[in-house]
């Protein structure tokens, strides 16, 4: 009795199909090794900096937000009103450093990249936000911050 069953391939398998199946082992086994080396995303680049400013963002009795320049220790701006967008950006990273146990006191570092790019990036968890990836207008919230100058 023949339990065999006979190959689509005819009965035996061409080396171009041995050949294909080592390749894709090959590669899923790097792919496999620089996750576990490098982590799931890849490194982001980093590009030129234009600008970066470090300030800390204060809330205050009255529910405004007062904005200080960390370098001279003076307010640049603040934000009155509910600033759905900024609220919202700090809420989240203020979080995590609560759940990390973080002091909530250090400076946030906001970046203008020479290709555009605003990013916001927490100085305690390392955690960065892109902010132009929610749109122009939300990245606006934060970009007037570069020439903020302290109130006379």
């Amino acid at each position: 009795m023949n339990t065999h069953q006979p190959s689509p391939l005819g009965t035996v398998t061409p080396w171009p199909i041995w050949a294909l199946g080592i390749f894709l082992l090959v590669v899923l086994a790097g792919v496999t090794l620089q996750m576990k080396v490098f982590g799931v995303a890849p490194p982001e680049p980093h590009e030129a900096v234009q600008w970066e400013r470090k300030l800390s963002f204060v809330g205050q009795s009255n529910g405004d937000i007062a904005v200080l320049d960390v370098a001279t220790k003076q307010e640049v701006a603040r934000f009155q009103g509910e600033q759905g967008f900024l609220r919202g950006s700090l809420r989240a990273l203020n979080r995590e450093r609560k759940r990390s146990g973080m002091n909530p006191d250090l400076p946030f570092q906001l970046t203008g990249h020479v290709d555009g790019r605003i990013t916001l990036l927490d100085t305690a968890t390392g955690q960065r936000l892109s902010l132009e990836s929610f749109g122009p207008t939300n990245s606006a919230v934060f970009s007037q911050l570069q020439w903020a100058k302290p109130a006379s």
